[in-house]
């Protein structure tokens, strides 16, 4: 979760306290909103962090094309698969 008072910093502390801010974000897991001009234009997360948003993001795409087969009528019946992996097993 964002800290109003710790995770948002201006570009130019971020120039100034580059390695301070990666280690910030790798130790409490925060991610930290850098502003320009005033506004927000991007943001630094850690590694983790990242890869489980990605994750949660590829895993969400999955089930939405399933979600869409089913809606789509595109299934197959349980036995009718177990025949068919069978059959590319024997």
């Amino acid at each position: 979760m964002v800290n109003l008072a710790t995770d948002i910093k201006p570009i130019s502390y971020i120039k100034a306290h580059t390695a301070e801010m990666i280690r910030q974000v790798g130790d409490n897991k925060n991610p930290i909103i850098i502003t320009q001009n005033g506004e927000a234009k991007a943001v630094i997360l850690d590694v983790d962090s990242y890869q489980n948003l990605v994750n949660a993001i590829n895993l969400m795409k999955i089930i939405s094309i399933g979600d869409r087969d089913i809606k789509n009528g595109k299934t197959v019946a349980h036995e009718d698969l177990k025949k068919r992996v069978s059959k590319i097993l024997d």
